[in-house]
């Protein structure tokens, strides 16, 4: 496997990181860079607050990724390295869900019974029979994969609101990190509508929403505290 193959296959197991890392870089850090900035003319003091906390995000959505993905990694293996009658008992459930997903696909009854009666002549395929036909239970990327895609995006995502800061006045800082979030969010709501295939624009909207009640929370912390 090429590099470049190798990292797009872990880019696409870890979608969800990416999504979950951008979200949360932008619209905590967002939330932590307005409050600050409502309450100080000091765009030195906005720009240390926003790029310490989105460093310290970044890290602690990686250690958090990492150690999710090593646990669920841990719990494939140990049910693999299971006792004798419980792997038995785990087969016979695999089996039932394999011909549940044949009928579901379209397949006839009676080429199911016959799959049926040659995975169970070959018991030890059943684990990746299952993995094939349920793709989203397969894992191909490893838990530093996954914990580097929740690094990187997080870590962009925090830094977009704060950069301004560290280039503009105050008060034209603070519309361009406004306007810079909003557009970020906007596009990472387009991006979940086309790769789960879901209406774009009720994603974007729903995206943009969920972004805004939660960024407007520490705005008011800010303006309560101040």
């Amino acid at each position: 496997m090429g590099v470049f193959e190798g990292i797009t296959r872990s880019f696409k197991a870890s979608i969800g990181e990416i999504v979950f890392g951008m979200e949360d870089g932008t619209v905590s850090i967002f939330g932590l860079v307005f409050g600050v900035a409502l309450t100080t003319n000091d765009a030195k003091t906005v720009l240390i607050a926003g790029a310490t906390g989105a460093a310290a995000a970044a890290v602690s959505m990686m250690a958090g990724s990492y150690l999710d993905a090593e646990s669920v990694r841990d719990a494939r293996r140990a049910r693999a390295q299971a006792a004798p009658a419980q792997r038995r008992a785990e087969l016979a459930g695999s089996l039932t869900a394999i011909r549940n997903n044949l009928r579901a696909a379209g397949v006839a009854p009676t080429d199911v019974d016959q799959i049926s009666a040659a995975i169970s002549r070959s018991p030890q395929a059943v684990p990746a029979l299952r993995a094939a036909l349920a793709p989203d239970a397969n894992d191909d990327a490893s838990p530093a994969a996954h914990a580097f895609w929740m690094f990187v995006s997080d870590l962009f995502a925090g830094f977009t609101p704060v950069i301004p800061f560290a280039l503009l006045p105050m008060e034209q800082a603070r519309i361009v990190s406004l306007a810079v979030t909003a557009l970020l969010l906007l596009a990472l709501g387009i991006g979940r509508g086309l790769v789960a295939k879901r209406p774009v624009a009720r994603t974007a909207l729903e995206t943009l929403s969920v972004a805004t009640c939660a960024a407007l929370a520490g705005i008011a912390m800010g303006h309560f505290l101040s």
